[in-house]
């Protein structure tokens, strides 16, 4: 009896065992300031096996290999054949060659934004992601942030009128290949493309920079969408505070969302008065603010694990290279507006230039 209940509960852990995934196999390609967190968050994650790291700098690669135990790699196409999956944390310059490189070898790829340095490049790499069938996501980690998400819930029970994004921060010698258009507001213009739901008819920008930079460190736009929202988008890296934030201006409602205190306040307009037995007014109330509740979940952490589970399941992911493509070209064209202190007339928006940048990728 005793045997025959030892042997059952084997079969059962033989069973359990069989049934288990395979652990996918991940790499990072940079372990610059990025790269590092993508390393630390993976080497925690269940299923997961972090097989190694590569980076052309062999001093910070070999430690971060060291702290995680796995293998480092100065030439990443040696890596590729070990994995099933990368995360590439390259300069922006460097996306393009690097992600086509890793989609041709049929290894799945997290690119972080932008997808790439131009708008071709990032065609072509949608493209080849699309012919290996492999997974193509993009690091627009702000679609992960709990902020963003419950954001998302409680405007969908709003009509918006407007939206407004700050996304502002000291000067850092991070991302300095980019304009802060590229590096800072691509996050928001991904955010409010998604808020909003509708196409880009108008469009205004400006920016500045400092004598010695040759890209924009100061860049505010505007957006019209033809479902009549208007949207305003500022991003500074010149600015001597830290500041991540959306405001939504709804019919029955103002809500604000800090993305850093990852907070959320909604204001509404109510009337009411309050007074004593004697009919004297105590005060009037005018508004009332509610406070939305969100879960403390690291933004990457969920980002990773939504990576990881395309992967296994085959599924496309919520910001895969179509969407990353069309926050580019919206970007572009902010930035080159920016830099031309250009002002768009109503025959230039009928231009193929234009109207191919603002329609919604299908």
């Amino acid at each position: 009896m005793i045997v025959q209940e030892s042997n059952c509960v084997s079969e059962q852990n033989s069973h359990t065992q069989r049934q288990q995934p395979r652990p996918i196999r991940i790499g990072t390609i940079g372990v610059g300031n990025m790269g590092q967190n993508h390393a630390r968050v993976m080497s925690l994650m269940k299923d997961v096996e972090l097989v190694g790291v590569a980076d052309i700098d062999v001093e910070r690669g070999l430690e971060t290999a060291s702290k995680y135990k796995v293998r480092f790699f100065e030439d990443y196409t040696e890596l590729l054949p070990l994995v099933d999956a990368v995360c590439i944390a390259v300069p922006t310059r460097l996306h393009y060659a690097v992600g086509m490189n890793c989609l041709l070898s049929g290894v799945h790829v997290l690119l972080e934004k932008p997808i790439a340095a131009s708008i071709s490049e990032a065609e072509s790499l949608v493209n080849a992601a699309a012919e290996s069938q492999c997974i193509l996501q993009v690091g627009h980690i702000e679609r992960f942030n709990p902020a963003f998400q419950e954001l998302s819930k409680v405007l969908k029970t709003e009509r918006i009128l407007a939206l407004e994004a700050h996304r502002m921060s000291p000067y850092s010698h991070r991302a300095n290949d980019v304009s802060v258009v590229l590096d800072l507001m691509i996050h928001d213009i991904d955010l409010l493309l998604e808020v909003a739901g509708s196409q880009v008819v108008k469009l205004t920008a400006s920016g500045n920079r400092s004598p010695e930079n040759r890209f924009l460190d100061y860049v505010t736009a505007t957006l019209g969408f033809a479902n009549g929202i208007v949207a305003t988008l500022t991003a500074s890296k010149i600015t001597h505070r830290k500041i991540r934030r959306i405001v939504a201006h709804c019919k029955n409602s103002f809500t604000e969302a800090d993305f850093l205190q990852n907070e959320i306040l909604i204001h509404r307009h109510i009337s009411g008065n309050r007074t004593n037995d004697s009919r004297q007014m105590l005060y009037k109330q005018d508004g009332v603010i509610e406070k939305v509740y969100t879960s403390n979940i690291e933004p990457l952490r969920a980002e990773l694990e939504h990576f990881v589970n395309c992967v296994r399941g085959g599924n496309q992911p919520s910001v895969g290279g179509k969407q990353a493509l069309k926050a580019l070209r919206l970007a572009s064209l902010i930035e080159q507006m920016a830099l031309e202190d250009k002002v768009l007339n109503p025959l230039d928006w009928q231009s193929e230039t234009i109207t191919q940048s603002l329609t919604p990728t299908v």
